[in-house]
């Protein structure tokens, strides 16, 4: 499996491990890591040299932050203390997913409540809309339905056309904050 670690803040290294042991950069090494009882201690061999590393879960870097963050420990290798953030390769992928879908400026979307029919677009790419007004039409259980932009913000992309059937959750219209058009 591969994992992703970064030490105190550095650069991530990636690592392959296997039944083998693990590869760093392309280089084998014999390794085995073994818990000693029901412990925070575990003892690490790596190639010929056997290291004592006692490991706990890692804190938010986030004071604000519930509890602790998956994949950061605080351990104590040889009596130093070190910082490590190990991910294996799904879970690394899943926070880069969610940080990049949290880290999108402007207003919401406006998408599909439930399926239904697109009756009317009431914006094109480039309009500029405030916090309430209407911005399309969609046809659903034999109702019309205004959807409303949930913050100001200027029209990005209309990714529907009039017409269009549309499922639950789709996008029906995309905005970028008013600074960012300019």
């Amino acid at each position: 499996m591969l994992y992703f670690v970064r030490l105190d803040d550095a650069e991530p290294v990636h690592f392959e491990l296997d039944s083998k042991g693990l590869a760093l950069a392309g280089d084998r090494v014999d390794a085995d890591l073994r818990r000693v009882g029901e412990t925070h201690v575990w003892v690490l061999r790596l190639g010929d040299r056997v290291h004592r590393v006692v490991a706990r879960r890692g804190m938010p870097h986030s004071a604000t932050g519930p509890g602790t963050t998956r994949g950061r420990w605080d351990l104590l290798v040889d009596g130093v203390p070190v910082e490590v953030e190990a991910l294996d390769e799904r879970t690394r992928h899943l926070r880069e997913m969610t940080t990049a879908m949290a880290g999108a400026s402007g207003p919401r979307p406006v998408v599909a409540p439930m399926p239904g029919l697109v009756v009317k677009i009431e914006v094109a790419p480039g309009d500029t809309v405030a916090e309430g007004q209407g911005v399309v039409i969609v046809e659903a259980m034999k109702m019309e339905n205004e959807l409303v932009a949930e913050g100001g913000g200027v029209v990005a992309r209309v990714p529907v056309s009039e017409g269009d059937a549309v499922e639950k959750g789709q996008i029906l219209v995309e905005f970028q904050a008013p600074e960012a058009a300019e």
